[in-house]
């Protein structure tokens, strides 16, 4: 009887795998997920790093000045021949490396007559403007809309080369 016990019995079957995929599969896999990863950050890296459009002094000038052209109809004139006077200065000190930011108008002219960098043409379009500034800062002149144009014009002008516009 006990030779018929143990025939009723069967032997331990080994473990079965169920996990379709090779372990070669899953390692290559996870190299693969990690190489893409480490790609994309690096790449994300590079794009933020790229080095940014560096503007000449006269660009910027320019650019400056269209973004305050939007604001001709709703700054006051008084603001408006500070912003654009900012700016026309900033491009001198920048362009010409001349310290005019923080000059009077008469020594700002003083200063561009003493070099000869600048034609005629210029001096006296820069004269004008900044006498037009003067007029709005200062005495108080009760300027118009038209004024700030006119201011604006002069700017971009002097800032693209000076010339003068036909009287």
């Amino acid at each position: 009887m006990h030779f018929f016990l143990a025939q009723e019995f069967h032997d331990i079957a080994p473990p079965v795998d169920y996990f379709v995929l090779k372990p070669w599969m899953v390692f290559c896999g996870v190299a693969v997920f990690l190489l893409l990863v480490s790609l994309t950050i690096w790449l994300v890296k590079w794009w933020r790093r790229r080095p940014a459009k560096i503007l000449t002094p006269r660009q910027r000038a320019l650019e400056q000045l269209a973004r305050i052209e939007t604001q001709l109809e709703t700054l006051p004139p008084y603001q408006f021949s500070i912003r654009v006077s900012d700016v026309l200065r900033r491009y001198v000190t920048e362009q010409y490396q001349l310290p005019v930011t923080r000059q009077t108008s008469v020594e700002f002219l003083n200063t561009l007559s003493a070099k000869s960098q600048f034609s005629a043409d210029e001096r006296t379009l820069l004269g004008d403007f900044l006498n037009r500034c003067d007029l709005i800062k200062f005495a108080r002149y009760d300027a118009t809309t038209e004024d700030s144009r006119l201011l604006l014009e002069e700017a971009n002008r002097f800032v693209k080369g000076g010339i003068l516009a036909p009287a």
